[in-house]
């Protein structure tokens, strides 16, 4: 049986290690890639063809960027959850409990009001990282998400 798990200090953030540095990292080189294309293309791409080159890999950095940012924040009212595409705010009574099942890309939370959110800052190929994470997240919804008696 695993050793239970105290909550972390307040205010504490998860993020993914390499599910930053692999955005990132793809997105710098594919921007310079794009900006190097662009001055190097042959002479019957013009000045708008350019242009659009560097824009397609501006726009695939930010798709990019949006991975990149996942996280999960928790703080004295409650948790937040950046995913890539929404941000979701939950209060602390409003968070019922938190599962990663082997095999799992990221953590699921349960919310009182029926809906369960997977938390993609919490990366499930990191193993005993996400482990550890999601054990001081539910340590954290233990103490104080249930309502008070």
């Amino acid at each position: 049986m695993p050793e239970p798990v105290t909550p972390p200090p307040l205010p504490v953030t998860w993020r993914p290690s390499r599910g930053r540095i692999v955005p990132y990292g793809f997105a710098v080189l594919i921007v310079a890639g794009a900006v190097v294309m662009a001055v190097f293309i042959a002479e019957p791409f013009k000045l708008p063809d350019r242009v659009a080159i560097v824009l397609f890999g501006c726009a695939v950095a930010f798709v990019l960027h949006l991975l990149g940012r996942v996280r999960v924040e928790a703080d004295e009212e409650g948790v937040t959850i950046v995913n890539a595409i929404r941000t979701h705010r939950y209060t602390w009574p409003e968070v019922l409990e938190v599962t990663l099942l082997v095999g799992d890309p990221w953590p699921k939370i349960d919310f009182s009001d029926g809906r369960t959110i997977g938390a993609m800052g919490i990366q499930g190929s990191e193993k005993a990282r996400a482990r550890r994470a999601t054990a001081e997240l539910a340590a954290l919804i233990r103490e104080r998400g249930e309502a008070k008696d």
